[in-house]
């Protein structure tokens, strides 16, 4: 009986302390932390860094520019084609578009090429094809055959998201002293 009793308390603190574990992570409030939107929240969050920074110099400040670019990525991330052939040691991607989506595939994915290309990871080119960007990447070390297996698997939207670039690129836009940038 006792036995029954002590499994029986030690199931009731290990639950309580999981609860508390979890609602530590995750406290109400009472209001949403999402703002709904991912633009939406990366332009906000862009808003408290400018205001929380004394040298913000709001004269060049351009959050349309920063917007514009967001848009674009959401055109190069969910509405390109995208075909993707592996290549000795990497992988060859065909990214095209109509419209908007050619557009801001011209505008990024040469940029991006660029920021993979200064990795340790990558040697990349990206060169205009009809309708977008052919983008060629490959393992620094082509014969490591985890890393071009990974490169594979990431695939262009994976790619996409290597480097730590992302944040202050967006920053640079919004405070207007990233110039070189076509949106």
């Amino acid at each position: 009986m006792w036995r029954a009793i002590v499994i029986v308390f030690a199931a009731l603190i290990g639950g309580a302390m999981v609860a508390h574990a979890v609602l530590a992570q995750h406290p109400t409030t009472g209001i949403p932390t999402q703002p709904g939107q991912q633009a939406f929240g990366a332009i906000a969050e862009v808003v408290r860094l400018l205001d929380a920074d004394p040298a913000t110099d709001w004269s060049q400040v351009d959050l349309e520019r920063l917007r514009q670019h967001l848009i674009d990525m959401d055109q190069v991330v969910m509405h390109a084609a995208v075909t993707q052939t592996p290549v000795p040691g990497g992988l060859a991607m065909d990214i095209t578009g109509t419209g908007r989506t050619e557009q801001a595939i011209q505008a990024m994915v040469g940029a991006h090429a660029r920021e993979l290309d200064r990795t340790p990871s990558y040697a990349a080119n990206a060169m205009p094809i009809a309708g977008g960007v052919r983008l060629i990447v490959m393992a620094r070390n082509a014969e490591d055959v985890k890393a071009v297996a990974r490169l594979r698997g990431l695939g262009f939207a994976g790619l996409l998201t290597e480097g730590s670039h992302h944040a202050p690129h967006h920053l640079a836009i919004a405070r207007g002293t990233l110039l070189h940038h076509a949106r």
